[in-house]
């Protein structure tokens, strides 16, 4: 059997990881495509690095976001390869590029993460969510409530609940993550930002100004769609705001596991802040983790009056009774069976 992975962003090389080891051991053949959506080499070649994944075989080195653009060039490696399936992961464009372009070629899909939403059509990625699933001829959830929408939706494809790939990921890596203590005095929050309406020039200027407001101090990672905003508009960061270049997966989970709090507008980052059980802050009007905000380790706060953002961080706590959330640590095995076992 073989198996064609596309790749394109941060979260996606994360999430490969695991389940690339899981093919091999299961005797699947995986043949790797990097769409080139996030091509900055802190931003992809690291975690190739970081990760051990093996070098795709196919690099697209597109350069862009764009789902149309990369669609050809997905279709003319599934015509070259013919594999079983084609795997794609979260809800990025290049994911929805990928299960476009195995409809195109007749290949049938598997998503990684299926089932999940946040309810906010604003956001490119939900309607990216709901496209994917109703293409993939296999659909791979994290949990039960993820498999209740896909069937309120009647979705056509095979669903299966195997857990959360980046909790194996985490599993792995986060022992060889924290031999080094983090070199940042405590206590601080993580902040990261990088999604497209949080990174408009007047609305980064707002969340800017309430993180300084908050009096708290961060450590900044700052993806490169953010710093060219900043650079461009003269938007300062407060002393207490300690920004440095992006990092690589293992420098990020030391960095969360040491952290108090978590000030994020991204998915992956929310389960892993559960995971290592560090409160966080969501600078987001929905999210598609919605349970760990059930359980009261997450907090929304609406970017476009952020005003609440220090409340919500003086407020934040872990709860004690937190129950576990997205999996056991073994989804990629089981991600890896569910390809085996086509129907």
């Amino acid at each position: 059997m073989k198996v064609l992975s596309v790749v394109g962003n941060r979260p996606q090389f994360v999430k490969s990881g695991p389940v690339s080891a899981a093919l091999r051991a299961a005797g699947i053949e995986e043949v790797g495509l990097h769409t080139g959506q996030h091509w900055d080499p802190d931003l992809s070649d690291v975690f190739y690095d970081e990760l051990g994944l093996p070098e795709p075989r196919y690099r697209l080195d597109l350069h862009t976001a764009d789902a149309e653009t990369m669609r050809p060039a997905i279709a003319a490696a599934l015509a070259e390869e013919r594999p079983d399936w084609t795997l794609v992961f979260g809800d990025t464009n290049s994911t929805l590029a990928g299960a476009q372009a195995a409809e195109d070629a007749g290949v049938p899909s598997a998503h990684v993460e299926a089932g999940l939403r946040s309810g906010d059509l604003s956001m490119p990625e939900e309607h990216n969510r709901i496209a994917v699933d109703a293409m993939a001829e296999l659909l791979l959830c994290p949990n039960e409530r993820s498999r209740e929408t896909l069937v309120a939706e009647g979705v056509s494809g095979r669903i299966e609940v195997v857990g959360d790939v980046m909790r194996d990921a985490l599993d792995l890596f986060l022992p060889i993550a924290t031999r080094t203590p983090t070199p940042y005095p405590q206590p601080y929050a993580v902040l990261t930002l990088h999604r497209a309406a949080n990174t408009e020039p007047e609305q980064l200027r707002r969340i800017v100004s309430e993180v300084t407001a908050t009096g708290w101090s961060f450590v900044f990672p700052i993806h490169p769609r953010t710093r060219h905003v900043l650079d461009g508009h003269g938007i300062r960061l407060a002393p207490t705001v300690r920004s440095i270049a992006p990092v690589g997966y293992l420098e990020m989970l030391s960095l969360v596991a040491g952290a108090s709090r978590v000030v994020t507008d991204s998915g992956g980052l929310q389960k892993e802040a559960y995971w290592l059980g560090v409160p966080c802050i969501t600078l987001r009007p929905s999210t598609e983790w919605v349970d760990t905000v059930r359980v009261g380790a997450n907090v929304l706060v609406d970017p476009a009056d952020p005003r609440e953002l220090g409340r919500a961080l003086t407020d934040a706590r872990f709860p004690a009774d937190a129950p576990p959330l997205y999996g056991d640590g073994h989804a990629a095995e089981r991600v890896a069976a569910s390809l085996a076992d086509r129907v």
